[in-house]
């Protein structure tokens, strides 16, 4: 995450004057939330409290419970069912009148599938990872007031969404793979070499090669380019 456009005087300091925002933050990869700590969890000078973090759905669902926080920091890929299985064991927190838990995706993943499918879950609004740290907090103040909040392009995609009173068609092949495949599916369809796959989703190439693979076989596809025709056939590229 970056920094730049960040206030000399200190990221979101007039809103820390006058109120504090707890927030807990929910993404398999310890080490971006530690970026994201270090970036808006100095309260003092941002008006954000970290009050919890969680590496997968189970975890989160405790944490959240336990924290009753008014924001949660969700990403759309996470071991145990995703973002959206979180928001499904939520619904009832997400439902309280007085002590609302409101949630704010933040994924690698600009996928339309995605932000569409956490929005119909219940989450406030999508942001990506690129967001720099005055933008997110900003964003976390936001929803907890109660707005949606979507990063430019992504607004599209729910406008479309939800223009249509004609619920998406079911793709049984695409059901048939995990988040985490999809995700691969997405970045070979559009041409990125395992290395780069696996630096941008902080796996290992063997783990790359074997999510390949398993796409591939639940597609029944023979190579990376029918793969790739696949995925741009339903506009997932």
């Amino acid at each position: 995450m970056t920094s730049e456009g960040a206030q000399q005087d200190g990221t979101g300091s007039e809103a820390a004057e006058d109120r504090t925002v707890r927030v807990v933050l929910v993404d398999d990869h310890r080490m971006f939330r530690t970026g994201v700590q270090a970036e808006i969890g100095e309260t003092g000078r941002t008006g954000v409290e970290v009050v919890g973090e969680a590496a997968d759905v189970d975890q989160a669902v405790t944490v959240i419970t336990t924290t009753r926080p008014e924001v949660v920091l969700l990403d759309v890929h996470l071991p145990g069912g995703g973002g959206v299985e979180v928001l499904r064991r939520s619904a009832a927190m997400m439902a309280d009148a007085e002590r609302p838990v409101r949630f704010l995706a933040l994924s690698v993943s600009d996928a339309a599938e995605d932000v569409i499918g956490v929005i119909r879950g219940g989450a406030r609004g999508y942001v990506t990872k690129t967001i720099t740290g005055t933008d997110l907090v900003d964003a976390v103040f936001r929803v907890a007031d109660g707005d949606a909040v979507f990063s430019p392009r992504l607004a599209g995609f729910v406008l479309d969404a939800f223009a249509s009173t004609d619920a998406p068609p079911i793709d049984e092949d695409l059901d048939r793979l995990t988040q985490r495949e999809r995700e691969v599916l997405r970045l070979i369809a559009r041409g990125y070499a395992y290395k780069e796959i696996a630096k941008q989703l902080f796996i290992s190439v063997k783990t790359v090669e074997s999510h390949v693979s398993a796409v591939l076989r639940k597609l029944q596809l023979s190579n990376r380019h029918e793969l790739t025709r696949w995925a741009a056939a339903r506009r997932l590229v």
